[in-house]
């Protein structure tokens, strides 16, 4: 990973475009060949992004990032205050506490709980950016993306999504669908999830632990 940290402006050209005055910013370019440019606010979301696949270029004064789909992220750096790079290594991922962690077991066993049509792929399927919980397949053959979370929020909702991004570049997956499953989901999770195609389905644990049939296990 490369930290950069300076005096820059950012122009974004591709399906809008957008400009961000100078001002002092971090600059993160990951192993992954993303690059992501954050202010000092916003927690973790960056004011302006590539994800990979992109292609990324130093110019005297400036980094350019450019995409497949003809998008174009161009930093130029008027100030440098620090650059400094440090090999990570190989992350061993998210571990999930131990109601997710069961959830995920217990739904894997039981996937027609769910939905009629579904079918298990895989448990832990795997991808650049993390591990999807479950893959399934649909009655069409349709790949599934589930997520599992203790309680559903807009976090899990955007994580779903990401994978969903990243398997839809596999030929043999794509389209996936989403399915975000919680024991409850938040409100506003909901309304995000719906509003990108995103299916919510609360589960009931102790139902789920009895193996209760299929019918009672959901609410």
């Amino acid at each position: 990973m490369r930290l950069v940290v300076a005096r820059c402006s950012v122009e974004y050209e591709g399906r809008l475009g957008a400009r961000l005055p100078p001002a002092q910013r971090l600059i993160l370019l990951k192993a992954d060949g993303s690059i992501a440019v954050h202010a000092d606010t916003k927690a973790y979301k960056p004011l302006n992004w590539m994800s990979p696949p992109c292609t990324i270029r130093e110019e005297p004064g400036a980094i350019v990032a450019t995409n497949p789909g003809g998008e174009r992220l161009a930093i130029e750096l008027h100030e440098v205050l620090l650059d400094h790079a440090v090999t990570l290594g190989d992350d061993p991922g998210l571990a999930k506490d131990g109601v997710e962690a069961e959830l995920q077991e217990l739904i894997a066993a039981r996937v027609r709980a769910l939905r009629d049509d579904l079918r298990l792929v895989r448990r832990e399927y795997p991808t650049d950016i993390g591990p999807v919980d479950l893959l399934c397949r649909d009655g069409d053959g349709h790949a599934v993306v589930i997520e599992v979370k203790r309680i559903g929020e807009i976090a899990g909702v955007e994580q779903l999504l990401r994978y969903q991004e990243r398997l839809d570049l596999d030929t043999s997956l794509a389209p996936t669908s989403g399915l975000l499953v919680a024991t409850r989901i938040k409100p506003q999770a909901r309304v995000f999830a719906e509003s990108r195609g995103v299916e919510c389905i609360e589960v009931d644990l102790a139902g789920l632990r009895a193996d209760a049939p299929p019918d009672l296990q959901l609410f």
